[in-house]
């Protein structure tokens, strides 16, 4: 008898010993599932959910890495955006905003980089083979001009702007080209109502904090004005 209780004394000891080990390790994983969190909310954009810059930096990278010229790079702005909010309140344009970067993640998937730039400015790479560039070009700009109902039962009348720009037809597979392509291929379209795709003329036109300066030849796809 005095040995079983001897054996289970020192399981109880070892029991209790592993468990009180446990506590502080139990803390830890619940400080690091907390930490993480904080870490990837400081990667999205809280209206709207996408990338903030500089995650949408670095996923548009590994994506044009692993898919080479099966790429395209696409650029959105909001028309008018500044008129939502002066008509219609802040919480619309906020609405917008959000509805927007809902519409861009479903268009793209979930493989893709999508990205919020800043203000009404969106940024998506994924991977597209050229022969579907032009279809999928058209269904997006047909899902940016689709009305926004607001919670209280408004209809916000919507557009965008949209540039692409893909490696083949720009000559580049570097991001930073391919944006400034993108970019200078929206302005080309802008307030259009038509996608347009960058050709090489588009990725020498200088910008000035981003923004394109000069008009080079276009190809333009999508919905009429």
């Amino acid at each position: 008898m005095d040995s079983v209780l001897h054996t289970r004394g020192r399981i109880g000891s070892r029991t209790l010993l592993l468990t009180t080990a446990a506590v502080p390790l139990t803390g830890w994983a619940v400080h690091a599932v907390a930490l993480h969190r904080q870490l990837a909310a400081t990667k999205k954009d809280p209206l709207t959910g996408l990338l903030r810059r500089d995650a949408y930096t670095a996923r548009a990278r590994r994506v044009l890495a692993r898919h080479g010229d099966d790429t395209v790079l696409v650029m959105v702005d909001a028309d008018h955006f500044k008129a939502v909010n002066d008509t219609m309140g802040h919480p619309a344009g906020d609405a917008v905003l959000a509805a927007f970067g809902a519409r861009l993640t479903a268009w793209a998937g979930p493989r893709a980089a999508v990205g919020r730039l800043g203000g009404d400015e969106f940024a998506v790479v994924l991977a597209l083979p050229a022969g579907r560039c032009a279809q999928r070009l058209e269904q997006l700009v047909r899902m940016l001009h689709t009305p926004v109902v607001l919670d209280d039962g408004r209809t916000v009348a919507v557009a965008a702007s949209v540039g692409a720009a893909a490696p083949a037809s720009v000559g580049s597979r570097d991001l930073s080209v391919l944006q400034r392509a993108a970019d200078a291929a929206l302005y080309d379209g802008k307030h259009s109502g038509r996608a347009v795709l960058a050709t090489r003329q588009h990725a020498t036109v200088p910008s000035i904090n981003g923004r394109r300066a000069g008009r080079p030849g276009t190809g333009v796809w999508g919905r009429a004005a």
